[in-house]
């Protein structure tokens, strides 16, 4: 398939080489996203849709399923105003696997103050576990308020114990209590890319390595995110918020700034990431050598050239 789109006009994304564009002189644009044998496709002009479908269908044997509804188990519902995407059929399905439907709704999906740790003999089966962690994890395509949890639960795969098991079914109380939940995106001309990131010092008990999590918005909507054990032990807070968490989030900012820009959305002002680590955007405006951070290793400093590049800025925010 890659052949017929080289063939046909378009140009594969550098940054996403599932992703394809084609542009007329005329300022017409046709993105198409393939995923396997199935694919999306949008744009600005509707005779490119014509023409796309009638040659897509005479040189392949597809199926055109008009307006998307549905897509690898996500609902799609689109309106005049957005589209709203969720996965409540498939959240209601892993309910049933596991014999949830009717459990007790929580107010979230982890609990306050619970430490969960490594178990050296799981009482648990593996098997049945794997499963259930991959069911909610697949739900965090849609829902990020539960990637944190999921993220926890993914490290005692090989032998869990109760605790464990009573934390994934306690996220899936929480996703019953909100099994509805989504994303609205908006109609809007503002596509400014603006983005988060945090980090929990210390949180993981094992090891002693910390939680990073960022996500990025396209006007008002979050439309990509990530929550995941940092590969190393830090010192303080400060390096754990700026040269790895932050720069975990540049790194990704700086990947989808220049996916934008290649399908023309430009991305004029540096990219605003917020932070609540006032030591670590000082550190990373200031370059002057501290006795304090000298331990850091010097790849991390590479966020520095790119906040005097202009292509982000770390912005300050209250926790």
């Amino acid at each position: 398939m890659d052949k017929y789109f080289q063939e046909n006009g378009f140009e594969k994304c550098p940054y996403e080489h599932s992703l394809y564009m084609k542009q007329d002189v005329d300022g017409s644009i046709l993105y198409v996203c393939l995923y396997v044998d199935d694919l999306i496709f949008t744009g600005n002009n509707p005779a490119m849709f014509d023409s796309f479908k009638q040659s897509m269908i005479q040189e392949f044997e597809m199926t055109y399923i008009r307006l998307m509804a549905h897509f690898l188990r996500i609902e799609v519902m689109q309106r005049d105003d957005g589209i709203f995407i969720s996965q409540a059929g498939y959240a209601k399905n892993v309910f049933k696997r596991f014999g949830m439907e009717k459990s007790n709704p929580v107010t979230t999906p982890i609990e306050s103050g619970v430490e969960v740790k490594k178990s050296e003999v799981g009482d648990v089966d593996p098997t049945y576990f794997k499963s259930l962690v991959g069911s909610l994890r697949y739900l965090t395509c849609t829902r990020p308020d539960i990637l944190y949890g999921v993220g926890l639960i993914s490290q005692y795969m090989e032998t869990p114990d109760q605790s464990h098991l009573n934390a994934a079914k306690r996220i899936l109380r929480y996703v019953n209590g909100t099994v509805n939940d989504g994303f609205f995106y908006t109609s809007t001309q503002d596509f400014n890319l603006v983005g988060y990131s945090d980090s929990d010092w210390g949180r993981d008990l094992d090891e002693r390595k910390s939680i990073t999590g960022f996500a990025f918005f396209l006007g008002d909507t979050a439309f990509t995110w990530s929550s995941k054990k940092q590969a190393i032990v830090t010192l303080s807070s400060c390096e754990t918020d700026m040269y790895v968490a932050a720069t975990s989030a540049v790194c990704h900012g700086i990947w989808i700034r220049n996916m934008l820009n290649h399908l023309e959305i430009s991305q004029e002002n540096p990219t605003e990431i917020y932070i609540d680590n006032r030591s670590a955007i000082a550190l990373a405006k200031n370059p002057i050598f501290h006795e304090r951070s000298k331990h850091i290793d010097t790849r991390y400093h590479f966020i520095r050239e790119h906040v005097k590049n202009k292509e982000v800025e770390l912005v300050s925010c209250r926790t």
